[in-house]
């Protein structure tokens, strides 16, 4: 089979290996030219895009069995609400046009941003998308949608990614947030800090790819709810003798448990 992945960062490239190591041949895509290399370690071939250049991406896509979106917004654009506003809709929405207008088969990697606070006792795929104004919940919804419109479109909603040896840890975030942020941060208080590893976030791509699933699943590890994000976070400032985060609750996520029964209906299990 031949794969093509627009977004090799942690979980893209980890989908990559998976794909690799099972005989498939990957094509990689980065907007970083330095990082050719690295993916060229993995993928078949390697090509510097931005996901929203549907030229670009047409040609990228061209012979390949599906299209996996694993496009994220810059760090450095996300803490702000005006910001946001258009590094989500070039990063989300104009890369699934891209995507669709390029292949029937797309999956797009979305966010529990999309369910916000969350209503009920519990949350699955048959809950509603909020309709909160914020660029996160709804560029995420607006990108769901364009994929979910396309005829092999699948959407794979995914909490807090962690775990890749690359990436910041847990004390390390709350040191970002006071050093670079003044302690500020755009997420409220009480949402579940619902986390997956990267790895099992590259799993349950692949088994939405090859097992050829349409519609939305949620990819959340839901085995045991979480704590809050003012409980996880207030624990790491009062070890690394920080202060308590302010919580600006612009951006909603659920909090109420959120349920992955569908996706393990099917038979995924999360490994971590």
């Amino acid at each position: 089979m031949r794969y093509t992945i627009i977004g090799c960062g942690h979980v893209g490239l980890e989908l990559a290996r998976r794909w690799a190591r099972a005989g498939h041949a990957v094509t990689g895509t980065t907007t970083t030219p330095r990082r050719v290399p690295e993916l060229l370690k993995v993928c078949a071939e390697a090509v510097v895009l931005r996901g929203a250049d549907q030229d670009a991406v047409a040609r990228a896509a061209e012979g390949a069995d599906a299209v996996v979106l694993t496009v994220s917004p810059r760090l450095g654009r996300a803490f702000d609400a005006a910001s946001r506003v258009a590094e989500y809709a070039d990063t989300l929405v104009a890369s699934a046009r891209a995507a669709v207008s390029a292949h029937p088969r797309v999956v797009f990697t979305s966010s529990g941003s999309v369910y916000g606070s969350g209503s009920g006792p519990r949350i699955d795929e048959r809950v509603p998308t909020t309709g909160d104004p914020d660029a996160s919940p709804r560029s995420f919804v607006a990108a769901e949608q364009v994929v979910l419109g396309s005829p092999g479109g699948a959407v794979l909603r995914i909490p807090d990614v962690y775990g890749h040896p690359g990436d910041l840890d847990y004390p390390a975030r709350v040191r970002f947030a006071h050093e670079r942020l003044g302690g500020s941060v755009p997420f409220a208080a009480e949402a579940l800090l619902y986390r997956i590893d990267y790895r099992d976030a590259a799993a349950a791509l692949d088994f939405v790819v090859t097992e050829g699933l349409t519609g939305v699943y949620n990819g959340y590890p839901d085995a045991v709810t979480p704590p809050a994000n003012a409980e996880f976070f207030g624990a790491i400032c009062a070890a690394e003798g920080l202060p308590e985060l302010t919580y600006r609750g612009e951006i909603r996520m659920p909090e109420v448990p959120v349920s992955s029964a569908r996706l393990r209906g099917l038979g995924f299990r999360f490994e971590r």
